[in-house]
């Protein structure tokens, strides 16, 4: 298709976009050889399989020490990120924490995310679920290289699912991964197909690439198979690769997918940040609260959901005032992240009504009774009919970012 020829030129980088990243692979394994650490740097993620994006600046390196490292088993967690932290000292990279600690280096546009990891030849051998990662992208790169055109594949759905709001399987996103997507292709054979298949897909969706599995649904563990995709992972056969995929997002793909093969168009590949005027434009004569907040330091996906909380507590807090929210949306950013909400501007009557305890909650029954002095009984819940505090939104989430439960979890918050 003419379309995908079109897309893909935009979003395939040239190879000199990355001169950066080998040179600071090669500068890492010099270190480590002058050290004599048995231990090699390798390129991984989207940058190892070819289907990194133009404007993709993001580049995971692994550092896969000997699984004979000599430290005690207890101390294999600690020992190979502690050793690496002091062998990348002269390069100052910033430490982040995880279920295995890793490193951050920046250098021009590139952001590396520098991992140790055991080298290990089979799942099973794994000390961390990061030590798995490198036998992904191979398992992955073997695949691209038998159907080169699949990489490219990749570069649309990825951009697609990007213009979607559905990339990433970070807790405050739950969409697909890079992994993810990579199975998909391999299965479907294509993007087009892919979106074929999405589009008259059921409620729940079962792939097993390598046929690992009889029954997956009953051979995997059940918190594993919570999510209305199920993809096998084809070199860990015990592990959903998509458990992180939230119900949402998959139905956002089928309803894109549907919408895309009815009525292509580049639009479909183009990535939509919050633009403040645009939001003012639509807003119109309603109200509209504009926050932007400064996330704390640390892991992204850490940080990340602490942002979503804050926003689902000012969208419920709204709600519970009795504003009619008629849009609400965020977008994270580690250094500037934005949410918006728009309310329909409406006289608010003076009483409103508290939710209360059921009844049968005898003891929260009376403690709710003995607080608010006018108490209804609705269905078997109690309600309070109190005076109302906010007549509009903005005095309410002026208090609510003051709030100790806002203040832990962002850096810093404010009305834009």
């Amino acid at each position: 298709m003419e379309l995908f020829e079109k897309v893909i030129s935009r979003i395939k980088p040239e190879q000199e976009s990355f001169i950066e990243a080998d040179e600071t692979i090669a500068e890492i394994n010099a270190i480590l050889k002058k050290r004599n650490i048995n231990a090699v740097c390798m390129a991984g993620g989207s940058y190892a399989k070819g289907t990194i994006l133009k404007n993709d600046f993001d580049i995971d390196l692994f550092v896969r020490f000997d699984y004979s490292f000599k430290v005690k088993e207890q101390d294999k967690e600690k020992g190979i990120s502690q050793l690496l932290g002091k062998a990348l000292e002269p390069l100052k990279p910033t430490l982040v924490h995880g279920s295995r600690d890793y490193y951050q280096l920046r250098r021009k546009k590139l952001l590396f995310e520098i991992i140790p990891v055991l080298m290990i030849e089979d799942y099973k051998q794994a000390v961390n679920v990061t030590d798995m990662s490198p036998l992904h992208v191979g398992y992955a790169r073997n695949k691209f290289e038998q159907k080169p055109g699949l990489t490219d594949q990749v570069r649309l759905v990825k951009q697609f699912c990007k213009s979607a709001n559905i990339y990433g399987a970070e807790s405050y996103i739950r969409g697909f991964s890079g992994h993810v997507l990579d199975m998909l292709i391999i299965y479907y054979g294509s993007f087009e197909q892919l979106l074929m298949q999405a589009a008259v897909w059921g409620s729940r969706v079962i792939i097993d690439i390598e046929h690992h599995l009889k029954d997956p649904i009953k051979q995997l563990n059940k918190s594993k198979t919570q999510s209305p995709l199920i993809i096998v992972d084809p070199v860990q056969p015990d592990r959903n690769a998509a458990a992180a995929v939230g119900k949402d997002k998959f139905e956002v793909f089928k309803q894109k997918a549907r919408m895309f093969l009815e009525k292509p168009n580049e639009d479909f590949f183009v990535i939509k940040k919050i633009d403040i005027k645009a939001i003012k434009a639509k807003a119109k004569n309603e109200w509209l609260i504009v926050l932007k907040a400064k996330p704390l330091k640390g892991n992204e996906d850490v940080v990340g959901t602490k942002v979503m909380k804050c926003f689902e507590h000012i969208e419920k807090h709204l709600k519970m005032n009795d504003f009619n929210i008629l849009e609400s949306n965020w977008e994270f950013e580690p250094y500037n992240s934005l949410m918006y909400f728009i309310l329909k501007k409406e006289k608010l009557s003076d009483k409103i009504l508290m939710y209360g305890p059921p009844i049968k909650q005898k003891k929260d029954a009376t403690r709710f009774k003995a607080k608010h002095k006018k108490v209804i009984v609705k269905g078997n819940r109690l309600f309070a009919e109190e005076k109302r505090k906010y007549n509009k939104p903005e005095q309410l989430v002026k208090d609510l970012v003051k709030e100790a439960y806002i203040r832990e979890r962002v850096a810093k918050i404010s009305l834009a």
